[in-house]
């Protein structure tokens, strides 16, 4: 699936990627929702529907994964929120091996969507920070990696050649936008969320999960 001799760099998304996507799903469907209807004194069924619209309207904006876009617009402590549900964060199965695998033999970088405050939560339950060379939040850029100028932005800090470069995401708007800035290997995760349904991926090559590229070719 991938020919190592043409890879130099590596860039990989964290959630629904090296995380399981469960609990971001669980925390934004289910616990924020219930916190946020206790906080104000109403019906789940009163505000799930509103919340979720609202959710549906920032999706693939900075504001989606802006934690304080979220406390200011739901009057909610959302770091702590997430702290309440942090046992749930979780790696994908080999996804920790395939670090190990490359640290040290290509420049690995961690590039995500990720909020400062969450990736820092995630970064302490998983303990996978030791492996990158570089570790980058959209919102250093103030822009989502769904933009074009992040990799502009990305490609000018890391100075990584695009058709040497790797990008493994389980978002496929972002891996189009990846394509279209010129980076040539593209991986996409079929299954983000290991309590839902895989993805039908149709538009780029796909792994249920990191062992599929286990052992790597050195």
């Amino acid at each position: 699936m991938l020919n190592w001799a043409e890879i130099e760099t590596v860039l990989l998304d964290m959630d629904g990627t090296l995380l399981d996507l469960h609990f971001d799903n669980h925390f934004w469907r289910e616990h924020l929702i219930q916190r946020y209807a206790e906080q104000h004194r109403l019906p789940i069924e009163q505000v799930k529907p509103k919340l979720l619209e609202l959710m549906a309207r920032t999706r693939g904006s900075l504001d989606w994964y802006c934690l304080d876009f979220w406390s200011r617009e739901l009057r909610l402590d959302i770091v702590a929120l997430k702290y309440e549900v942090a046992d749930l964060i979780s790696i994908h199965p080999h996804a920790e091996e395939f670090l190990q695998a490359l640290q040290g033999w290509r420049p690995l970088a961690l590039v995500t969507n990720a909020h400062p405050n969450a990736l820092q939560l995630k970064l302490e339950r998983t303990g996978i920070a030791v492996y990158f060379d570089h570790i980058v939040s959209a919102h250093q850029y103030d822009m989502p990696k769904e933009a074009l100028k992040f990799w502009e932005r990305l490609q000018q800090e890391l100075g990584f050649r695009p058709e040497r470069t790797l990008l493994v995401e389980d978002n496929v708007s972002i891996l189009k936008t990846a394509q279209q800035y010129g980076i040539a290997h593209l991986l996409a995760v079929k299954q983000p969320d290991s309590h839902a349904e895989p993805l039908a991926v149709k538009d780029f090559p796909a792994v249920a999960h990191f062992g599929e590229l286990l052992p790597i070719a050195k």
